[in-house]
Parts: structure tokens; sequence; C-alpha cells
């Protein structure tokens, strides 16, 4: 639950941290105790536990759908990730996978760890498929469909240009964007969202994705995997795996803001697409990611640390994030406060200064224009430094009552 060291210079992060551990308790204890959706909902939690946080909160019929849905296009990325399978083999594979859903007998040994057991154990989820209403089957079956043939276009395909780049990521996250705008309409909760919206929804959280993770990618073993365009990199050095290297510290920091502006294009499609949500759960459901996406993005920018190991956000704004957004006055505040801090850290001598601002101001003039900003506090950017005493002591009491509970179990048990 965040480091104590943390907790002491963030200290109201302490409850909105409490909340998220009693809510992963809590969703643990939800499993259904049927085998197929107790191995789907343990999977879930697994594979992705802030997914699983999430997805909780939305109703039955349509949480099931979400959840099959996801470990599915899992199972998808899972084969595709693998660089150890053959593409004579894997190729296949992912053209046909939306075939394979509807075989409970059908499975393939790949991944590791958490992974391996989802593939391993794969009947369990179209068992589980099987179950759902034919309108969430039938939205699962196309994306999935459209989406290994994506992946396959791509496993003989390098990621060339700009146009590459949004034509990979659409078939690996902007169609889950048009699949959860599928099942949300499904459900009869929300109207179908336009395309162009749902992708947007969905580039932005794989762009995010792909530029954090670019040191994981490229350290790839046996292969490195290549997401960032040719087209944006080849500006900087003449390999990609070349930014990594110390030497190329001030190139590697231009192309890394090079590709957080281009993902930035996206982010007022994403405000749109929520703005036009009714349903209050799937509001938070598909708003929290965002939100997450674009603060990501603000500790990425202009950070050599993403050449030399894992930039994200500390898991108490995290938890603030997940417990503070319920409206959308909520996300304008956020995609603000994010904005104006990546704002601050542009680098007038920047080759990309200026798209970079333009794109910022457009951002923040769509948060101001909604006319809710002076509603809200922010938890995002602070004018001076937190030292609440009472907060602290607070928590070293609460830490006290929690180790003599445990340590009075463990003398009964």
């Amino acid at each position: 639950m965040g480091s104590l060291a943390a907790i002491l210079k963030h200290p109201d992060d302490f409850y909105p941290l409490l909340k998220m551990k009693m809510a992963a308790r809590h969703a643990e204890k939800q499993i259904p105790s049927e085998p197929h959706w107790a191995f789907c909902y343990t999977m879930l939690h697994k594979v992705s536990r802030s997914f699983s946080l999430v997805i909780q909160q939305l109703g039955t019929d349509l949480r099931n759908a979400v959840c099959i849905f996801y470990l599915v296009l899992r199972a998808l990325d899972t084969v595709e990730d693998d660089t150890s399978i053959p593409t004579d083999v894997k190729v296949p594979i992912l053209i046909e996978f939306h075939q394979h859903i509807y075989n409970c007998d059908w499975h393939f040994s790949c991944g590791t760890k958490e992974y391996k057991v989802l593939m391993d154990q794969f009947h369990h989820v179209s068992t589980a498929f099987l179950e759902l209403g034919k309108g969430f089957q039938e939205a699962i079956e196309d994306i999935t469909m459209r989406m290994g043939a994506g992946m396959a276009k791509f496993i003989c395909k390098e990621v060339e240009t700009i146009d590459d780049y949004d034509e990979y990521c659409h078939y690996v996250a902007g169609l889950v964007g048009l699949g959860l705008s599928k099942l949300f309409h499904a459900s009869g909760l929300e109207d179908l969202a336009p395309d162009f919206l749902s992708n947007s929804m969905g580039l932005f959280l794989q762009k995010t994705n792909i530029i954090r993770d670019y040191l994981e990618d490229i350290n790839e073993i046996p292969k490195s995997r290549m997401f960032w365009p040719r087209e944006i990199w080849s500006k900087y050095v003449n390999k990609l795996e070349e930014l990594k290297y110390e030497e190329n510290s001030v190139k590697a920091v231009q192309c890394l803001n090079d590709m957080v502006t281009n993902s930035l294009k996206h982010a007022e499609d994403c405000l749109k697409y929520l703005s036009d949500l009714r349903d209050p759960a799937i509001f938070r459901f598909c708003a929290i990611p965002q939100i997450m996406a674009i603060g990501t993005l603000a500790l990425c920018y202009n950070n050599i640390e993403v050449f030399r190991g894992v930039v994200k956000m500390r898991r108490g704004l995290t938890a603030k994030v997940s417990d503070r957004t319920k409206t959308m006055s909520d996300v304008y505040g956020a995609f603000f406060d994010f904005s104006c801090m990546l704002e601050s850290k542009v680098d007038k001598n920047d080759p990309n200064a200026k798209k970079t601002l333009s794109r910022l101001e457009s951002i923040q003039k769509t948060c101001k224009e909604s006319g809710v900003l002076s509603n809200r506090k922010s938890y995002i950017l602070r004018t001076e430094p937190i030292c609440n005493l009472t907060l602290i002591a607070l928590f070293f009491i609460i830490l006290s009552i929690v180790y003599a509970s445990y340590s009075g179990n463990r003398l009964i048990n």
C-alpha cells in the first residue's frame, strides 16, 4: 500500500490508499463460485490489478462481458508478444483466434508466469464467453477478428511512418475502444459512440504505454520489440536502441518529447468521448485510465529516466485519481492540471517545443471552456509543501492498530 517514505511525504495519500486496499479485498471476496468465472476474475486480478478494481463498479452483465473481452484480448496479445513463437506458427493463430474463443477444448501454451496460466487454461475463458448475451459475443468476436488480423500484418511489417504507428495502435488498442463502445451500447446503457472518438481513447492509452515501456521493449529477449516509428526516432539516432545509451541522452530526450507531443493530439477526442457518457459507472471506468495516461505523459516528458528504468505515477496519486474521479469536472480538472505540469517542463530550445505548447494550450482551452475548473480543488498541483502532522499521527495510529490486530490473529492461529 505505498511506501512509508512516500506516505510521509504525501500524507493525504493515506486515506485514498487505504480505500483502494479495502476495495481490492472486497473485489477478491466478490469472485463468483463457478469454476470458469472464478478463474476469469482471479486471472483478471493477476494480469491487471488496477483494471480488476475499476471493472467492479459495472453492473453484473456488463462487468462479465468486459472481463471476458479483456482476457480474450490479453490472450491474443500474449501470442503476439511471445517473441519465441516462429512467425509461421504465430500468424495463423492470430488470424484464427476469433474462432478459438468458441472452442472450449482449445488452448495454446505460450507466454510466462500468469500469462502462461491464462493460455494453458483458456478453456475457462471460452466457457464463460459462451454464457454471455449474443450482442456481447458478437462484439467480442468482431473486435478479436480485426485485432488478430492487424497484429498478423505487423508481425511482418516494421513501424516506419507515423501513419504506420497510428495504424498499429488502432489494431492493438483503438479496436479495444471500439469494442468497449459496442459493449456499452449492447448493454443498453449508452449510445454507440463515433468510431473516431472510440479509436482515440485507445490510441491515447496505447501510445502512453509504448512511450513508458521503451526500455522494457527494447531489451526484450530473444528479440527487441520496436514500436516507436522510424519517422520520429530517425531524426535523432541511427538505430532505435541507441536512445538508451548515455552518450545520446540529449537526443533521446528530444525524441521522447516528440513522441509525447504526438500522443497529445488524441487528448481532446478523449475529453469529448467522456463528456458524452451518461452512465456514472461506465464514465468512471473510462475516465480513470485516461487521467492516468495524461499523468504518465506529464511524468515521462523531458525525463531521461524513461531510458534508464520505469517511470510511473506514485501509488498514492493513482489512488487519488481512482477515489476522486466522479464527474466530468474532475476529468477537466485533472487534464488541465497535468497539462500545466507538462507545460512547465517544456524547454523552449526543444525542437518540438512550439508544437507541444500549441497542443497543451488547446487542451487547456477545452478544459477552461467547460466552465467548471473553478469548482474543484486540485490534488495534483501544489503551490506549497504539505506538512499535516495530524494525518501523519493518524497514519501511525492506524498502522499500530493494524499491526496489533495482525499479531493477535497470528497468536490465535
